[in-house]
């Protein structure tokens, strides 16, 4: 049984709702190609230091010298700042409106898969965030160190993992990757009208579990053969 619930609309201000869910949606979309590509380019780590060294000088120097050295991966971190923002603001203007909408919280409270996912997508999103920005501070602006400071990125990458905490603070954020995209990827699919039948509903789901886990997986693989002493 839940109390009256009462219209905000008359009081909102901004975009509709379902234009911020279109805007998390299509900058969820960029963020998972990136992630991809980011997934590829760790796994170099597999091939050997010097392939590593390699991978991180060409996206340096990708289109040289028609383009300054770095123009494209600045280009690259202006997008993905500006998609962070966009996101992180949609997300947080969803949430408020959420909360917005009823004057007093339900008496019962639903359980079930979609309250977890609904509570796994905000704070797994912080969690995120929070690890965007340790990330950054750890091997781009090299502010933060693991284990003993290293000239090159190959070093950096295998001296941060052969620590077993640098390990888990990287599986606890994938972990919250992994249910963001879960979760993220069926809403995305929704917003944009791709769900038609019972059968695409379910194709999506497949999709989404299956996207999920190759990133996680792909993500983790590195930690660990490292770890483990598997790359030198």
């Amino acid at each position: 049984m839940a109390t009256t619930t009462v219209s905000a609309r008359a009081t909102r201000s901004g975009p509709s709702s379902i234009v911020l869910k279109t805007i998390m949606a299509l900058t969820g979309l960029f963020f998972l190609f990136y992630l991809l590509v980011h997934m590829y380019g760790n796994l170099m780590i597999l091939m050997g230091p010097e392939a590593f060294d390699e991978y991180a000088h060409h996206i340096r120097t990708i289109g040289e010298p028609m383009v300054p050295e770095k123009g494209v991966l600045w280009v690259m971190r202006i997008g993905l700042l500006a998609s962070l923002v966009l996101h992180v603001w949609a997300a947080v203007t969803l949430w408020r409106r959420a909360g917005q909408a009823r004057t007093n919280r339900y008496v019962m409270k639903r359980k079930g898969y979609g309250n977890f996912y609904a509570k796994a997508m905000r704070w797994g999103g912080l969690a995120i965030l929070l690890f965007v920005v340790f990330h950054i501070l750890h091997l781009t602006t090299h502010t933060i160190s693991i284990g003993e400071p290293q000239p090159t990125p190959s070093q950096r990458v295998v001296e941060s993992f052969s620590q077993w905490w640098g390990v888990l603070i990287y599986v606890v954020a994938m972990v919250a990757v992994g249910l963001h995209l879960l979760h993220g990827i069926w809403g995305a699919a929704m917003t944009l009208g791709l769900n038609t039948s019972l059968k695409r509903a379910e194709q999506i789901r497949f999709v989404s579990i299956l996207v999920a886990t190759i990133i996680v997986v792909g993500f983790l693989i590195p930690p660990f053969a490292i770890l483990l002493g598997l790359v030198p």
